[in-house]
């Protein structure tokens, strides 16, 4: 049962949202008189709960708990509006403005939903999602060569996947590398439960033969994308 003053301050303004409420309660934590561990956060020290809630939201999707599912993007929604009550701390930006700019992506993305663009197949959505996102101001670090930059923390396994996305959305020389007709061959009638199959028996058979299978790939996609830079830049006779 909760105490009289938890209950007069969750209640203390029926009009308020659940999300404001929860904006509220960061910002009091966070305040003088708040929680000391609270305040002594930063964006880095978290990231390790971060990471870990995340993992756990996943597991809970994987298993269709839906109970925990609600409860663990409730965790996930906390470091949203923690992350962003320090950063208006810090006079950088606020939630407001968070919310806003994904918002705004989202109505500039779907011109055929909040426009009169006419776009009737998912081909041509992401086509089209694509040839925006190209002509948008990008924040963070500018790319490199022919690729995307991915964020190094990524596991070698999605690392792999998006640079092969990359090379063949944007028909990237890899041929001497990427034999896309063969992976093509593989995915045809792959299903998820072969595919974990396959990709258990070699995570064991790594194990067996005492090679690391994240170092293995992630060295062998480095050198797909140093093989492409080679071929992109090499000079033509």
């Amino acid at each position: 049962m909760e105490s009289v003053v938890e209950q007069s301050w969750h209640t203390s303004d029926y009009n308020m949202s659940a999300i404001d409420d929860l904006r509220e309660t960061m910002a009091r934590l966070r305040g003088p008189g708040g929680c000391p561990w609270d305040i002594e956060q930063t964006h880095q020290s978290i990231c390790d709960c971060l990471v870990e809630e995340v993992a756990e939201l996943l597991d809970a999707i994987d298993r269709g708990d839906f109970p925990h599912m609600r409860e663990e993007l409730g965790d996930l929604l906390l470091h949203v509006v923690m992350h962003a009550q320090m950063a208006s701390e810090a006079g950088h930006f606020n939630f407001d403005e968070v919310a806003r700019e994904i918002n705004d992506k989202l109505i500039r993305r779907h011109p055929h939903v909040f426009g009169t663009m006419n776009l009737p197949t998912t081909e041509a959505v992401l086509h089209q999602w694509d040839a925006i996102k190209a002509a948008e101001k990008k924040n963070g670090p500018a790319a490199e060569g022919s690729f995307k930059r991915l964020p190094p923390k990524l596991s070698a396994l999605l690392y792999a996947r998006e640079v092969f996305k990359q090379v063949v959305k944007k028909n990237l020389p890899a041929e001497e590398v990427v034999d896309r007709a063969a992976i093509t061959a593989q995915a045809r009638g792959l299903d998820e439960k072969t595919a974990g199959q396959k990709l258990f028996e070699l995570a064991a058979a790594c194990r067996e033969a005492g090679i690391d299978p994240e170092s293995a790939l992630r060295r062998h996609t480095h050198a797909v994308m140093d093989a492409v830079e080679q071929q992109t830049h090499a000079p033509t006779a």
